[in-house]
């Protein structure tokens, strides 16, 4: 389908970037819209694991302040290892680096799960999403995020048999995180 983009500038350019853009789109019935303005909050995509420790049957997750989840709740939040790419870093390079910095441990494989959009209604941020197995051994670091970053994450690890538990009792909020626990739900009944 057809989409004219008539004119683009950048409206915000900080640590956040927002884009306006001018543009026209068919229809579903082939005719084109009328020229339209849409704002696109340009993020950058991200990585994020779900991290498995198959020495212990424990799935490791982290717990940290976010200030727009303050905005609407207690701001610390549970979720899965994650963090933005760099420029010029591969999806797999900055999930290696994230796991290491957050919490210690180095990931022997990565398993690519899904790519997904965060909100496409507003922003261009997907997250890569990748399933990684860890054995006490590659727990080669104290880990708990970057200083310099003002980053202060505690590791959370949660038995397999509670994952259930969390996630019907709403203790975990993150959809990242929802997706990626109901993922390893639905491979861990796959392999029974």
């Amino acid at each position: 389908m057809n989409v004219q983009v008539h004119e683009k500038k950048r409206v915000f350019d900080q640590f956040f970037k927002v884009d306006q853009v001018r543009l026209q789109y068919e229809r579903f019935d082939g005719d084109m819209t009328p020229v339209v303005t849409r704002l696109c909050f340009e993020r950058g995509d991200s990585v994020a694991a779900v991290i498995f420790d198959a020495d212990s049957n424990e799935v490791l997750l982290v717990n940290q302040f976010k200030y727009p989840a303050f905005e609407k709740g207690p701001g610390w939040i549970t979720e899965l290892i994650a963090g933005m790419i760099d420029n010029g870093e591969t999806p797999e390079a900055a999930m290696r680096r994230e796991l290491f910095e957050e919490t210690g441990f180095r990931a022997q494989r990565l398993e690519h799960i899904s790519t997904f959009y965060v909100s496409p209604g507003g922003s261009s941020e997907r997250i890569i999403l990748f399933f990684a197995e860890v054995r006490d051994a590659d727990h080669v670091n104290s880990g708990g995020g970057l200083r310099s970053e003002g980053e202060d994450i505690k590791l959370i690890r949660i038995p397999l048999r509670d994952v259930e538990h969390q996630l019907s009792n709403n203790q975990i909020a993150d959809a990242k995180t929802i997706i990626g626990l109901m993922w390893l739900q639905k491979r861990l009944l796959q392999s029974r």
